[in-house]
Formats: structure tokens, sequence, C-alpha cells
């Protein structure tokens, strides 16, 4: 086990064994997802040592892989679901209800149904409320139980417009009806233990004032919240969450999400964790509750990598395209974000062996390329113009910081199945995913034939029945 303080802040793309994922690519194939399990314990374990205090919660939204959460829980983290299918992936992982907050965004009704239904087996699990609807359209299901309420103070930071979470009107209640709502909730016979926010995802160190700012203003609102419920005589809900927490006045804690980010470019330093933590402590100030934070991409994104193999090469009017089996419905990021992704030419940097002498090429020049993939859209793109070993066909490329929202972005756009995945755990690898197939892609279409042909024949011989017993 390597300690806390020992493992590095950031794992590079350089970092990575060339010649071990070129085998893994041999024996699975391309395009392949990589993630290295001792890795996400080593970001745990440094991300507790900075916030000793607080309650982590793992992001599953980030990367849902049963093998994560598993590794995760474990290691002491509680599992943060944005949907039902999340939830149920968390307890199929061994979660209990009192490690896992259900926090949805506009729930369907279907999710209500299941969540509802659960609590009643898993009672002690915790609902995040986004608005005074779900507040509502839980009572109406019968649900009394642990409830927080996801706020929206009026801040948002993060890597992209489309992840600043924390000012947008699609999430939480504005924080100034939180105090009304909340109180509202807690006569109404819900147990309100919380209140929520995210500021975004990907936080940058040049947004770290931002970020003290959001907290600042969630640990004022907690101070008037716990005031206000106070005065109003505490929480009440159920008969079992009032005797789980009988000696609790006001609220139990205080989630001011996650959204730390990592370096994706080569030259960017990681966050200072230290400071990061110093700075939340002190921007939250004195509060009778628990301070939990949830960071997703943190604990996977330098875990994992996606190897994909180049298929084409060929010089355009202004650049080189390097064409590759991955593509955007593989890894979304970079046409959805702009993301920008490490890729390093494995083929060019591995030692040459007996079974590799063609493929490895000691001393490769290099030139601008675009790594582009085989989605009909001029948006399908890794890079442009960067500057790597010039491509061959039948190099393998890997894409560096893939394991956070890779896979879990994966679609079948085209009709292409989505890709295996790998794990490394004690010095192995084994497949956690299997590779799609067509047939997995049009599967259930096949099904939907079926059944409504059966329905066709059912319905054909209930007429003919009908006919012979007129005649």
């Amino acid at each position: 086990m390597t300690d806390a303080a020992d493992s590095l802040p950031v794992r590079r793309l350089s970092d990575w064994d060339a010649a071990e994922l070129l085998a893994l690519t041999e024996e699975y194939g391309s395009p392949l997802y990589v993630l290295d399990l001792e890795r996400v314990r080593q970001n745990y374990r440094r991300l507790e040592a900075a916030f000793p205090d607080a309650d982590i919660l793992y992001a599953v939204k980030a990367n849902a892989l049963g093998d994560v959460l598993s590794t995760l829980r474990e290691a002491g983290a509680g599992l943060e679901c944005a949907s039902a299918g999340e939830v149920q992936r968390a307890l199929e992982a061994g979660a209990s209800g009192a490690e896992i907050h259900y926090t949805a965004v506009n729930p369907p009704a279907r999710d209500l149904d299941w969540i509802v239904d659960t609590w009643d087996e898993h009672p002690d699990l915790t609902v995040t409320a986004g608005s005074e609807d779900t507040i509502d359209r839980l009572e109406d299901r019968g649900y009394d139980g642990r409830l927080c309420l996801r706020v929206n103070p009026g801040i948002g930071a993060g890597h992209h417009e489309k992840v600043r979470t924390g000012a947008a009107a699609k999430f939480g209640v504005p924080a100034e009806r939180a105090v009304d709502v909340l109180t509202d909730a807690a006569d109404r016979g819900f147990d309100v233990v919380g209140i929520h926010a995210h500021v975004g995802s990907g936080v940058s160190s040049d947004q770290l004032d931002a970020h003290r700012e959001f907290v600042a203003r969630m640990g004022d609102l907690a101070r008037e919240v716990n005031e206000a419920l106070r005065a109003s005589d505490g929480r009440t809900g159920s008969e079992t969450t009032r005797e789980a927490s009988e000696a609790v006045d006001g609220l139990e804690f205080v989630d001011v999400g996650g959204g730390f980010g990592v370096p994706y470019r080569e030259d960017e330093d990681p966050l200072d964790l230290e400071s990061v933590a110093d700075a939340t402590r002190d921007a939250l100030g004195e509060i009778d509750a628990e301070l939990t934070i949830e960071p997703g991409r943190y604990f996977v994104a330098d875990a994992g990598v996606l190897l994909t193999e180049v298929n084409t090469v060929k010089d355009a009017r202004e650049t080189t395209v390097a064409g590759v089996d991955a593509g955007m419905t593989t890894l979304i990021r970079p046409a959805m974000y702009d993301a920008y992704h490490p890729i390093r030419n494995l083929t060019a940097d591995a030692p040459a062996s007996s079974d590799r002498t063609e493929r490895a090429a000691d001393g490769r020049e290099t030139a601008p390329q675009t790594v582009a993939g085989p989605i009909c859209e001029s948006g399908d793109v890794f890079c442009t113009d960067r500057e790597l070993p010039v491509s061959k066909r039948g190099d393998h490329l890997a894409i560096g910081n893939a394991g956070a929202y890779g896979y879990e972005m994966a679609n079948q756009y085209n009709s292409r199945p989505r890709p295996a995945s790998v794990v490394l755990a004690d010095g192995d690898a084994r497949l956690a995913r299997h590779r799609e197939t067509v047939d997995d892609v049009t599967r259930p279409e096949r099904e939907a034939r079926r059944a409504s042909n059966a329905d066709r024949k059912n319905d054909h011989g209930r007429a003919s029945d009908t006919d012979n017993d007129e005649r």
C-alpha cells in the first residue's frame, strides 16, 4: 500500500508503461479503456489526508464501474448517486443506505417510485431534492425520510460553461428561499438532515476565489437554517429516522459538492489540496454540522487511459490526419467540451522486442497531426495539429485522463458498439466490461419485434377462437 504522502499528486500520461499498455491492446483489442484501481485508492487517501474531518462521498457519475465503487467503498467513501440506476449500482457494490445520497435533478417518476420502494428496505438512505416540487412528489409517495435540500448559491465555476452548476437555474432552490423550504419540510414530517450545492466540475487553481465565496455562502446559509430549525423545535421525520437522530439539533451535514480539478495539460500544476482544504474550512466557518464533500473526477481521471489504434494516415491540405478506431462515441469530452486530453504514441515509445521490431520506432520524428475518429461528424477529433511522433497505420495511441466521464458518456451513435474496459488490480489485468457487438446494439429492436410478433400471434389466436365459438 502506498502512503498518501508518497503518491504523486498527478499521474501524467508519460508515467504509464508503454509496453504494458500495448500488451493489453494485443490481449483485449481496441478501443480499450484501462483503469488502475490502486491509483484510485491513492487519490482517495490523498484527499482523505487533506480533509480528515470531512465525510467524503464519491460522485458515481464520474465512473460507475462496479470495481470503482467497491474500491472506494472499501477505502472509506460513501456514494453520491445522480439517478436510480446509480443507486442500484451502489447497492450492488455492497453499500448500505447510510452510505448513499440520492441527488437527482428533475427525477423521472419511475426513478422516484423506485427510490421510495428502496427506502422502505434502506430507511437510512438520504434523498437530496433540488426543488419544492420534488419534495411534494416525495410526500405524495409517502416518503418522510432523510431529506437534504440542494440550494443554488448563485456562484458557479468549472472547466466549461456547461458544467458550472452553482449558478445555473436548473440546479437547486435559490438560496434565499432555502430556510422557508426546509422549515416547511420539517413541519410536514420530513427528517431534514442537510443542505447541498455543487459549484461545478473541474475547478482549477485560478477559480479558487469563486469556490471560497461559494463555500462561505453555504456556511452562512447553514447557520441560518440551523437557527430556523431550532426555533421550529428541530426536525421531525418518520419514526425510524427520528429514533436514529434524536440527539441531533439542526442540520447533520453541509455538502459543498466536489469539483476539484485535475491537470489535463502536461504543463498544468495539480491543485494544492492542503491549501484547498484549509480555504474550504476557513470559508465555511464555525457550523454545528459536518462538512461533506463529493468529488468524482479527482479520484478516477488520471487512473484511466483510453487505448486506440491508428487505421488511416493521410496528408490533408493543411495537416496530417491520423484516423483511429475510437471516436466521439467512445470519448465525447473533446467534442462536447472542447476538452484537452494528452495523447501519446505508445508504439513509438515502446522498446523494440523480438515480436515488435517492425512497430518500435526509436527516434521517430514528430509532426503536427490531427487525431480523428470514425464518426461522420467534423467535431469527431481528439486534437488538431498537435505535435506527435509521425503516425503509421497500426500504431497504438493512448489518450490520458480518460478515467472520468469517459465510458460513462460513451454512446452507440452510428450504431457503434461501446468498447471494453480492463481494470488493473494487485498486479493483474482483468476484463471489467465486455466489448459490445452490433448484436448488442440492435438487441432491443429484435426483442421488441419478437414481443410484437408474439402479441399479434396471440391476438390472431384469440380472434380465431372467437370465430370458432360463433360458428
